[in-house]
This record gives structure tokens, C-alpha cells and sequence, in this order.
């Protein structure tokens, strides 16, 4: 089934997501198809009830001034995205929310459920974007595409390569599935294991996913690299680094604590260390 609703979250708190990372995102979507529509959510702010501090250090004027910022980002990146959206051909709805400053994530999370993608820009590690990708990953149910402009640039024709991670994990399987209108559109596409490194993966487990993917049409080959003690994490991104595809693809792995995600090694270190646009699914 190809990618027909995707949704792009625009950050605007603290600062707003970049007229640049919105053009990618509209360009990117118009390559690979779909209809893009946009969020932004306006924070709501409810600074601590306190008359003395209220009084000294004006904690209500602070916190409505923070809001005005926030609204106005909110107005100047929709109209931006509008704008760019309607120019080539994809424009869906621009949504203005509004949500508690600490519900962000969450909110955005919940209005990607009925997406097909959810389009997550990152400017830096503490733009609060990050909180963001990982709810929708882990509290949507659907994939989420991140990407970092000037360093992990979208590719503005669609993804030529690809490279799909597998350690025969669910979270794979449905990543590998999430990425298959991506998939059929790409020139080379690796299928990458890492092997010694869990019983799940040992030699020849990506000839399996070579096998499915042609079962559609699609071309693909599969690599190894002995991990060799080193994380699996940090092959990936040693691996990319080396080769620089248009798009790196994994399950997103993680465990709940009362209801909150940690992420596992692979997904916290390719994260940190983004060197390309990534797809993750859980």
C-alpha cells in the first residue's frame, strides 16, 4: 500500500522547526508521493500558582509571553509549509493545536494513529524534537521518519539507496514492512546484519529478506559484518558513514518502565550519532 496521508510535526518550542527543514520534508514527500499535511502544536504554559514569586519575578507575564512566541511560530511555520505545500502539489491540512507544554509528545503522537508517516525534523539533541520522534514511534503505532537538516539532509529526489537493518527481531519485520512503499521506489537497497551478536542473527538471515522483498518486485542484496564485539549500534553508524545512504531503516527497540520507553543500545546510538535520515518502526 504506498504512503498516501503523511503528517510533518513543526516544532515551535523553544525555537521553530527552519523554513529549510520544512522545504525538504514537502520536497521529499512530493518525490516519493502522499499528500503532507502539517502540525504544529502551541504550548500551553501553566507556571506554578505562587503570589510572592508571581510577584517578584512576574511568572504569569513570563509564562503568557513564552505562549505569544510559541503561537506565532506556530502561524509563520504553517504558512511557510502552506505555501511550499500547495507549490508542488501535495497539500493536505494545516493543523493548529494547542496542548500543555509537557504533552507535546504525546498529543502529536496520538494524531499520527491515523497517518500513514509522521515526518519528524530534529535541529539539534535539545530542541525537543527528540521527545517527540520516540512517543510517536513507540505510542503511535505507525513509522516515523526523522531527519537533521545540513547534516542528515532529506534526499529531495527520494532515497536511491537504501539500507534496511535486520536482526530477525519483530520490530524489524515491521519496520521492513512500514518502508515498502520507500522501498519500491529506491535504486540499491543493502539488507544489513550484523552478526555475533544475538542468536537472532546469525549468517544468512538477511537472504530471507532479499527473498521477500523480490516475492515484490523489489531488488535488494544482503550484507554482513561480523560485530566482532564492537555495539551494534555503532556499526550501523560506522557503516553509514562509509556509505551514505539516501536513508537508514531499523525497528525501533526499546522496554516499558511505568509506561515510559527506554531505548534500546542500537536505536539510542544511531540517534545520537544521525548521519542520514532514518525510518524506525516499532
Amino acid at each position: 500500500m504506498p504512503l498516501q496521508d503523511i503528517v510533518l510535526h513543526l516544532d515551535a518550542y523553544p525555537e521553530a522547526t527552519s523554513t529549510e527543514a520544512i522545504d525538504q520534508a514537502v520536497r521529499f514527500v512530493a518525490s516519493v508521493g502522499g499528500v503532507l499535511s502539517a502540525i504544529a502544536v502551541e504550548v500551553d504554559i501553566q507556571p506554578p500558582k505562587n503570589r510572592l514569586a508571581n510577584y517578584v519575578i512576574g511568572l504569569s507575564h513570563m509564562a503568557a509571553e513564552e505562549e505569544r512566541k510559541s503561537r506565532e511560530f506556530c502561524v509563520a511555520a504553517l504558512a511557510t509549509f502552506t505555501s511550499k505545500a500547495r507549490e508542488l502539489g501535495v497539500l493536505g491540512e494545516a493543523i493548529h493545536a494547542k496542548a500543555d507544554l509537557y504533552a507535546v509528545a504525546a498529543y502529536v503522537a496520538e494524531r499520527s494513529r491515523t497517518r500513514d508517516l509522521c515526518i519528524v525534523p530534529v535541529a539539534s539533541q535539545s530542541d525537543g524534537q527528540r521527545a517527540v520522534l520516540e512517543a510517536v514511534a513507540f505510542g503511535s503505532g505507525r513509522p516515523v521518519l526523522t531527519f537533521c537538516p545540513g547534516n542528515a539532509d532529506l534526499p529531495l529526489s527520494g532515497p536511491n539507496t537504501v539500507v534496511l537493518a535486520w536482526d530477525g527481531s519483530r520490530t524489524a519485520a515491521r519496520a521492513m514492512a512500514d518502508a515498502m512503499p520507500i522501498l519500491r521506489k529506491a535504486r540499491e537497497i543493502t539488507v544489513l546484519t550484523v552478526t555475533n551478536d544475538k542468536a537472532s542473527t546469525g549468517s544468512g538471515s538477511g537472504r530471507d529478506v532479499v527473498r521477500h522483498l523480490r516475492a515484490h518486485g523489489i531488488s535488494a542484496v544482503a550484507e554482513e559484518i561480523d560485530g566482532d564485539g564492537r555495539r551494534t549500534g555503532v556499526v550501523f553508524s560506522d557503516y553509514v558513514a562509509a556509505n551514505r545512504p539516501g536513508l537508514f531503516v531499523m525497528g525501533a527497540y526499546g522496554h516499558s518502565r511505568a509506561r515510559e520507553f527506554f531505548l534500546g543500545g542500537a536505536t539510542e546510538h544511531m540517534l545520537n550519532h544521525l548521519p542520514v535520515p532514518m525510518l524506525l518502526s516499532h
